[in-house]
């Protein structure tokens, strides 16, 4: 059994800018949020080494009197919680999110707990999503992996931590779209070749970073693996980017391999 904490009436963030002197912990004590749900809203920060002027994500608290203007508030349905030990008796956990909504969601985030058989806390880390957003009308997996050693019984608590709804037409991300996808599962059932082409618009901006996510889903539905290809180069507007990578899966026979796509300029 599992337990979901239902997302997200807050956090709500805004956005700080680092001052001479800034560390994550002042910060944190000044907005009187946690250090961990900071540095969850602000996964790409690097804590020692923030430079004046950094923009920061701060989750909103009721206490937090600033003033400063907020992004929307998302919630969203959590679809399924799959949690997978591993061989050396770590575990893998994939928390699938669906964006129900018109608009695309950033910086997706989730704590998960797992719990023994006495409903004691074993662990607990943040889940991420393979890429930075999640557009209207899909599902992606936020994933973590758990060292050993993890009981077999272990349950997992899911609590959504952060979300934030873009407007239309945010200038950060280009409208690439992923197409003649194939995918070429090996004999085990537990790996497979994926291939496919990237296209950038005419009209666009040239896009200099360019991620794609594939996940696999064992024949119960249940996500079995996930991974994110980096491209090497960018793309010109109109033109396309081929891409070829391996995927695996650690929970039985892939069946299925979902995609996505992401390009910033």
């Amino acid at each position: 059994m599992v337990s979901i904490k239902t997302p997200i009436p807050s956090p709500t963030p805004f956005t700080y800018t680092v001052q001479a002197g800034d560390t994550l912990g002042q910060i944190a004590e000044k907005f009187n949020v946690s250090l961990d749900a900071l540095q969850a809203a602000n996964p790409d920060v690097d804590p020692n080494g923030m430079p004046v002027g950094q923009k920061l994500k701060i989750p909103s608290n009721p206490q937090n009197l600033s003033g400063e203007p907020t992004s929307t508030p998302v919630s969203f349905p959590v679809e399924q919680i799959a949690c997978h030990p591993t061989v050396d008796r770590g575990m893998w956990c994939f928390v699938l999110v669906h964006n129900d909504s018109t608009a695309t969601i950033e910086d997706i985030s989730a704590q998960v707990t797992l719990l023994d058989a006495n409903g004691q806390s074993l662990a607990s880390q943040t889940a991420f999503l393979p890429l930075d957003i999640l557009p209207p009308n899909a599902s992606m997996p936020l994933s973590v992996f758990f060292a050993p050693d993890i009981p077999l019984d272990a349950t997992p608590q899911v609590q959504m931590l952060t979300a934030i709804s873009l407007q239309s037409g945010d200038a950060r991300y280009l409208p690439v779209t992923v197409a003649n996808t194939l995918v070429q599962v090996d004999w085990s059932g537990l790996s497979a070749q994926v291939t496919g082409q990237i296209h950038l618009p005419a009209g666009a901006i040239p896009a200099r970073v360019v991620w794609v996510a594939a996940v696999t889903y064992d024949g119960a539905g249940r996500v079995a693996g996930v991974r994110r290809w980096e491209s090497p180069a960018g793309i010109n507007p109109g033109g396309s980017l081929p891409f070829s990578f391996m995927i695996s899966s650690i929970a039985g026979r892939i069946e299925r391999v979902d995609f996505a796509v992401e390009a910033r300029p």
